[in-house]
């Protein structure tokens, strides 16, 4: 399988204006992506070479002396949770040498701590995400939907090891280090009850219960998923006037495949419930990443009300996207984008599927997924 993926974020392009933190989970492919866009153009301090993550905990001030202007046109600082207090010396490179700087993280659970200097606005943030289908030469949705898109399961041979892997090595015992989670058995079993849950609303008290832990203990763990970077909050729209709308949030895990490690499924029929989730978790994870790789502000969202009307997903107030895994579409699958039109609020109304017949009816547009991703990366959406 082909090595060598072309990433969409141009992080180069970036760095021409202002210093970066680029956050992503571990193996989404930052180094990857820096060293081959920044080449030796940029000098690379790893804070995870334990000689200098040593000399630099001992005295933040050594990072003056181990950059070299002359040389290099700005520096990259891999890891920067790990040493949270080289952000200041950070800020006096950049006020008073005009140092660029990328910073790249793994987790911003230390960043977060009260105190923490985040450069007041001397860096911009971005993030990067695993494999999009446009990334992807000969994109195939079955193995996304089994295996995901961090580039080197994706790329693998044996998939399923590298996503065992992963979940044993990274989620497990490298969360519990840095977090200090301290029953890794109670956390393993949330991790399984929270991918059983994933994309659903969130129910603190259910997966306590999975769990066998107290319901305040699950949501910390929520929160530390969150920080590491490997799950994050879909918030519902609340604006709606015609029906009143839930104010329950739902999580999604930042990947498929270690969703469905986590789980123990190392493959997926391709239809049926299972499958359904994972085709709308994966359309979610194509539209975040391009609002972000995009530099896009609008807000990402989804609808229900309290009688059950739900639309997938909500983009700022101009597109509302209900997403379906079935071949054969049809307006019964769009009552929920029927009830929003009631709203007002938003311009076009979407339906994805594996309907390949594109066509508009009662002002919803059935498109075949594969013409959304298409014109979603084209940016002809927002």
């Amino acid at each position: 399988m082909k090595k060598n993926i072309a990433r969409t974020l141009n992080i180069k392009a970036l760095l021409e204006k202002k210093s970066f933190f680029l956050f992503g989970p571990r193996l989404t492919g930052k180094t990857t992506l820096i060293k081959s866009s920044l080449k030796e153009d940029f000098q690379f301090i790893n804070l995870l070479d334990t000689k200098t993550k040593l000399l630099l905990l001992q005295n933040p001030g050594a990072l003056e002396t181990l950059i070299n202007p002359q040389k290099y046109a700005g520096v990259i600082i891999d890891e920067i949770q790990k040493i949270p207090e080289l952000l200041d010396e950070v800020q006096k490179l950049i006020d008073d040498q005009n140092i660029c700087f990328l910073l790249t993280g793994s987790s911003a659970r230390k960043l977060k701590r009260e105190g923490v200097n985040l450069l007041g606005g001397r860096a911009r943030t971005a993030h990067l995400f695993p494999l999009t289908s446009h990334e992807i030469p000969a994109f195939k949705l079955e193995r996304f939907l089994n295996y995901g898109g961090l580039p080197s399961v994706y790329l693998s041979e044996e998939p399923f090891e590298e996503l065992v892997a992963y979940v044993d090595s990274y989620l497990k015992e490298e969360i519990e280090q840095e977090a200090r989670v301290r029953n890794l058995g109670n956390f393993s079993r949330f991790l399984k009850s929270a991918a059983m849950t994933n994309s659903e609303l969130l129910n603190f008290a259910a997966v306590a219960s999975d769990s066998q832990v107290s319901e305040s203990t699950v949501r910390g763990y929520y929160q530390i998923l969150s920080d590491t970077l490997i799950g994050d909050l879909l918030e519902p729209w609340k604006e709606s006037k015609k029906r009143k709308a839930i104010q329950t949030a739902k999580f999604y895990f930042f990947d498929i495949g270690v969703t469905n490690a986590i789980l123990g499924k190392s493959s997926v029929p391709q239809s049926g419930y299972d499958f359904g989730k994972l085709f709308e978790h994966f359309i979610y994870m194509e539209i975040k990443a391009a609002l972000s790789y995009f530099r896009k502000r609008q807000q990402l969202c989804f609808w229900r009300s309290v009688n059950g009307q739900e639309v997938d997903f909500l983009v700022g107030n101009e597109i509302a996207i209900e997403v379906k895994s079935k071949g054969n579409a049809s307006l019964r699958d769009a009552s929920g984008l029927l009830a929003l039109q009631e709203e007002k609020v938003f311009n076009r109304y979407l339906l994805l599927s594996n309907d390949k017949i594109r066509r508009k009816e009662k002002g919803i547009e059935f498109l075949y997924y594969k013409d959304f991703l298409k014109e979603l990366w084209m940016q002809e959406f927002f």
